[in-house]
C-alpha cells in the first residue's frame, strides 16, 4: 500500500530494479518498458536519465543550492550572484529548476527524465537536460515530437510541458499519471509542513513561512495563479 512515507521520498519500499541502476515503481516500470518498446519500433530511442530520488538526495541539492555551493539561474536560464539575491529571489530561483525535499515528484518512482542517447552521442555533446536539446531539431527532438502523439497511450504524460511562472518547462520530465495521481493526494501541505519542522534544511524558517505559496505555485504548479 503506498503510503505518505512514499509521497515524501521516505520509503522506498514500492519500487523496483529498472535499467541502467535506475528505481521505479513497478506499474510504471512496466509501463515504460511497453512505451519504450514500442517507441522503438518507430525508430525512436527511449533512455532514463533520472527517475527516483530520495528525500536525503534532495536535501543535498537543496541545501547546496541555497548555501551557494551549486549555481542558480532565472528562469530563462541567466546565471544569477547567489550572494546578491534577497531570500525571496533565492527560493524562487531554487523553486524554478529544483524541488523542495519531501516535494519532489521524483519521490515517488512513478517520474523519471528521459533522453535518446543515440541522438546526444550523435550530438558530441554531454546530456545537460535543457529545453534546446528536445527542440525540433535538438539530438532529442524526434523523442519529443513522438512523446507529444504517443505517451498518453501508456498513461503517461508531461507535467511541466511548459512554463506558467512556477516550475520551469521540463519537456523529458514524464509521469504515469495512475499511480502518480494517487501518491500526490498524499502529499499534502500538512505533511510537508510537518517534514520541513522537523527536518534541518537550509532556510528552513523562511521556507516555513513561505510554505502555503510554495505549494501552491511550485508544487501544484499553478504558477501565477499563486
Amino acid at each position: 500500500m503506498i503510503t505518505t512515507q512514499h509521497a515524501l521520498g521516505l520509503d522506498a519500499s514500492h519500487l523496483c530494479e529498472a535499467q541502467d541502476g535506475h528505481r521505479l515503481e513497478k506499474q510504471t516500470y512496466n509501463a515504460f518498458l511497453l512505451m519504450q518498446k514500442a517507441a522503438k519500433k518507430d525508430n525512436i530511442n527511449i533512455n532514463i536519465a533520472s527517475s527516483y530520488r530520495n528525500f536525503e538526495r534532495q536535501k543535498f541539492i537543496w541545501d547546496q543550492k541555497w548555501q551557494g555551493l551549486r549555481p542558480l539561474y532565472s528562469s530563462n536560464g541567466s546565471l544569477l550572484d547567489n550572494a546578491s539575491l534577497s531570500e525571496e529571489k533565492k527560493l524562487a530561483a531554487i523553486l524554478t529548476w529544483s524541488a523542495l525535499p519531501g516535494a519532489s515528484r521524483h519521490h515517488w518512482g512513478t517520474d523519471l527524465d528521459i533522453f535518446d542517447r543515440r541522438g546526444i552521442e550523435r550530438s558530441g555533446k554531454k546530456l545537460q537536460l535543457v529545453p534546446d536539446e528536445y527542440s525540433r531539431n535538438g539530438p532529442c527532438g524526434a523523442l519529443s515530437e513522438w512523446l507529444t502523439g504517443n505517451a498518453e497511450k501508456f498513461d503517461f504524460y508531461l507535467p511541466y510541458s511548459f512554463y506558467n511562472g512556477g516550475v520551469s518547462a521540463e519537456p523529458w520530465h514524464i509521469s504515469f499519471q495512475p499511480v502518480a495521481h494517487k501518491i500526490q493526494q498524499l502529499q499534502t501541505l500538512g505533511a510537508l509542513q510537518a517534514l520541513i519542522t522537523k527536518e534541518a534544511i537550509s532556510g528552513q524558517d523562511y521556507v516555513l513561512c513561505r510554505l502555503p505559496m510554495i505549494y501552491h505555485k511550485y508544487i501544484l504548479n499553478r504558477g501565477i495563479d499563486a
